[in-house]
């Protein structure tokens, strides 16, 4: 098929409907800058939702991919491989975790850590101890069972009898949780900040209230950085600046810089109910996948880019204040590092996918979190050209939106 009969057309005759993509192709991407089929440059605040912690064709994950292709790309789980002994190695070493499990997206290292939690109660227990908490609005993935631990029914209604004894409460209400944990809870599941529900950061005194919580009925305390970490809010993980460390931690996203990786982290005692045979993956801990996402993993967690993600969200913050005093269309910026959502104001709600449509038009791309919030999830590493370019292309797409 030659390159010029590939047209957003194709798309509607040959996929699944259940994406309605921009009518701009992407062909190629350097840094914080993607070109698109007609050669026009994008500047991506996206970061493709908070996946390419390092921009687009990094040398440094160009190098590894390289290299790691020319030697082994699969062996079934039958063997293990070096570049997963390494990445496992690091990312134990860099937390409270003892015990790594490895997969290909956020949806499965949260399926694994849901299986391990209730596998774990049970085993310890008995079977009374299953009920899940989840948080309203939350987002944990698309297979049946994350969906339904997911908040948004939206997501996971329409396709029969959902898994049971899966509770939601409200973010950052705490008598609420008191008054739905037992000891029957096998675990509570939280983002330490919310993305897809609206950019919401949890209340310090509440994320302690929690970890006592569930240290009183012996529930495990799940927390889902597939958004959140590598990076993301300026800390390697986001529990690690909240004063509390949870039982499991899953990863994705940044994890393997645009590579399709997965991870869950635990401790060794909790890991022990997972024997050989409890769970899989086919391509799991690939050694393609490990390669690329432990160079990302070393670049990140460095206080250079650390600290730089904290830099460069205070580049955000100055420049979407002084948009904001010439149009006032947003209430407030909320979020952390480099996972920003500007709120709009009453007399915008509803409007975020008409602000994204427009920065599209001035060749940036953004995202929303629900349809009252623009958020930013660009490379950790992004200039601070870049930055300011983009700002300006906002600034005119605001203007759009706002000038209707």
């Amino acid at each position: 098929m030659s390159e010029m009969s590939v047209t957003r057309e194709l798309f509607d005759q040959v996929m699944v409907p259940n994406y309605a993509p921009a009518s701009m192709i992407p062909v190629r991407g350097l840094g914080a800058r993607v070109w698109d089929q007609e050669h026009r440059e994008y500047i991506d605040f996206a970061g493709g939702i908070a996946v390419s912690c390092l921009g687009h064709c990094h040398p440094v994950l160009v190098g590894a991919l390289r290299e790691q292709s020319e030697k082994l790309w699969h062996v079934s789980n039958v063997l293990t491989n070096e570049p997963a002994l390494r990445l496992a190695s690091k990312m134990v070493a860099a937390t409270f975790a003892d015990k790594a499990y490895f997969c290909n997206s956020g949806a499965e290292a949260n399926e694994a850590a849901f299986k391990l939690a209730r596998r774990y109660a049970l085993e310890h227990f008995g079977e009374h101890k299953s009920q899940i908490i989840a948080f309203n609005q939350g987002f944990h993935g698309r297979t049946f069972f994350t969906v339904t631990v997911g908040g948004q029914a939206v997501y996971s209604d329409g396709f029969g009898p959902k898994p049971s004894a899966i509770d939601h409460v409200d973010y950052n209400d705490l008598s609420a949780l008191e008054a739905i944990m037992s000891d029957n809870t096998c675990a509570v599941v939280m983002e330490p900040l919310q993305g897809e529900g609206g950019i919401i950061s949890p209340d310090v005194e509440y994320i302690k209230a929690v970890r006592a919580l569930c240290d009183k009925y012996n529930a495990l305390l799940i927390f889902d950085e597939v958004q959140t970490g590598v990076g993301r809010t300026g800390a390697l993980y986001a529990y690690m600046e909240l004063g509390v460390a949870p039982d499991i931690l899953t990863s994705a996203k940044s994890l393997g810089g645009g590579f399709p990786i997965g991870a869950m982290l635990t401790t060794s005692a909790i890991a022990a109910s997972l024997k050989p045979g409890t769970h899989g993956s086919t391509y799991g801990g690939n050694p393609l996948a490990c390669a690329v996402a432990e160079a990302a993993f070393d670049t990140v967690n460095t206080s250079a880019v650390l600290n730089g993600v904290k830099e460069r969200e205070a580049w955000y913050r100055e420049g979407l204040a002084a948009i904001n005093d010439k149009y006032q269309c947003f209430s407030e910026v909320r979020g952390k590092g480099l996972l920003l959502g500007a709120v709009l104001n009453k007399q915008y709600q509803g409007q975020a996918k008409a602000f994204l449509d427009a920065a599209l038009e001035e060749q940036l791309m953004v995202l929303v979190a629900g349809a009252n919030v623009v958020r930013f999830a660009p490379s950790l590493v992004i200039s601070q050209e870049d930055v300011t370019e983009g700002l300006a292309r906002f600034e005119r797409a605001v203007a759009k939106v706002v000038q209707g």
